[in-house]
């Protein structure tokens, strides 16, 4: 399987050959990868060689190191566009999962003076409080608090955001949802995100904020989000 006298370095070569074991199902995620010494001693190599390979696929996300257990196959991780604008729900039917949510907080509260800036409202304002877990195939998947403007999205209930916000809003309440600006950065992940996302101390995560606009331009929503870092990724199409 490996080449010595191709141009390919043999890190690479062998690489590729985890790779396609992965793709083919032979190595599932959670399974312990072989040790560096036995792959060494198959592929007549150095262990600094297999390093270099096992190094490049963890930097790749397609594997972990857990210390004092071993390497692991990574579970496979969701890829979002970052062109289109659909909720939660919405994206992770269109990937043929079955999204859930664990409701942990539903509050109508006053608007403190941030959150009354960006939704372009009166400070103490009521807005809706909603915290959740956002789970597909009931994992959890991301660990979210959303502001909604409650005298302009009205009748909000437990059974309406349980299902899908943006469905209500635009098929009830006949608003038509416009646009959203978004930020997104990294960091790692704090006790309560440990916790309820079923990760590692130390965790990275993707907080992710997002206003949504109507059509007309209103902001009716804040979202703020800490995604999983080890099961999404986003992804951009640009054009010069």
């Amino acid at each position: 399987m490996i080449d010595k006298n191709s141009p390919l370095p043999i890190y690479s070569q062998i690489e590729e050959y985890i790779k396609e074991r992965i793709e083919k199902g032979e190595l599932k995620p959670g399974d312990v990868l072989p040790p560096e010494r036995e792959y060494a001693e198959q592929f007549d190599v150095s262990r600094m060689t297999i390093r270099q390979a096992i190094n490049n696929l963890v930097n790749d996300g397609l594997i972990y190191r857990k210390k004092g257990s071993g390497t692991f196959i990574a579970e496979k991780k969701f890829e979002q566009p970052l062109q289109g604008l659909t909720s939660f729900t919405e994206d992770m039917k269109g990937r043929g999962l079955t999204p859930s949510s664990k409701l942990l907080s539903f509050e109508l509260i006053p608007a403190s003076a941030n959150i009354a800036a960006v939704l372009h409202i009166s400070e103490y304002t009521p807005v809706y409080e909603i915290k959740r877990i956002r789970m597909a195939d009931n994992t959890p998947m991301a660990l979210e608090t959303c502001y909604i403007s409650a005298n302009l999205i009205k009748g909000l209930t437990e059974e309406i955001i349980n299902q899908s916000l943006y469905q209500y809003i635009e098929e009830k309440l006949q608003l038509e949802i416009g646009e959203a600006t978004q930020v997104i950065e990294s960091a790692l992940a704090n006790d309560l995100e440990v916790e309820l996302l079923k990760i590692n101390d130390g965790d990275p995560i993707l907080l992710i904020e997002r206003c949504t606009y109507l059509k007309n331009g209103t902001p009716f929503e804040i979202v703020r989000s800490s995604y999983r870092a080890d099961r999404y990724k986003f992804t951009s199409k640009l054009k010069r």
